[in-house]
């Protein structure tokens, strides 16, 4: 297990849309052990492959990282499906670790079906409400090679690509003092 580097706007992978993967076997199980490290590493609850550079469908996610209990509760999502989605929305301020440093209101169904393979290759299918259906929408866009940022309007997409490409030069301004 390793901590790979997390890619930032405007890095050209990250409009890539993920292939889906064959099945579950040892390499898949350790990419999703490694994406796990890179995003407790980055303090982030959720992130697709591509976000290391790994164009797969194949998505880790923790909501309960972070709470004051220190507990951990990983999930693991490969090939993905999002079906059914609620009429209801909700307004979330969604982050990312691949546009770090900028926050914006998303809005997206407040309910959505998941399908998809877990850790061990076995199939699942779950309703995703609240936190949930919002976490998992925002990694699914990742998939399709979507930011949340483009749900936003042009003007504060500039924006925010411009504040992260600021925030990265500083982060190695220091990285190498």
């Amino acid at each position: 297990m390793a901590v790979k580097e997390i890619l930032t706007v405007p890095n050209p992978i990250l409009k890539q849309v993920s292939k889906p993967v064959d099945g579950v076997d040892e390499d898949v199980r350790n990419l999703m052990d490694d994406m796990l490290d890179s995003m407790y590493a980055a303090d982030g609850i959720g992130l697709a492959a591509v976000q290391i550079g790994v164009p797969k469908r194949v998505i880790v996610m923790d909501l309960d990282w972070g709470k004051e209990d220190g507990k951990r509760n990983p999930r693991y999502f490969v090939n993905p499906v999002l079906s059914d989605p609620s009429e209801n929305t909700l307004p979330y301020e969604e982050g990312c670790l691949s546009v770090p440093s900028y926050f914006d209101e998303v809005e997206r169904p407040d309910r959505i079906q998941i399908d998809y393979l877990d850790y061990d290759g076995k199939p699942r299918t779950e309703i995703a409400e609240g936190m949930f259906a919002v976490c998992i929408q925002h990694e699914m866009d990742h998939l399709e090679g979507v930011l949340f940022i483009d749900h936003l309007s042009r003007l504060k997409r500039q924006r925010a690509v411009q504040k992260v490409k600021k925030f990265v030069k500083q982060r190695e301004q220091d990285d190498a003092a």
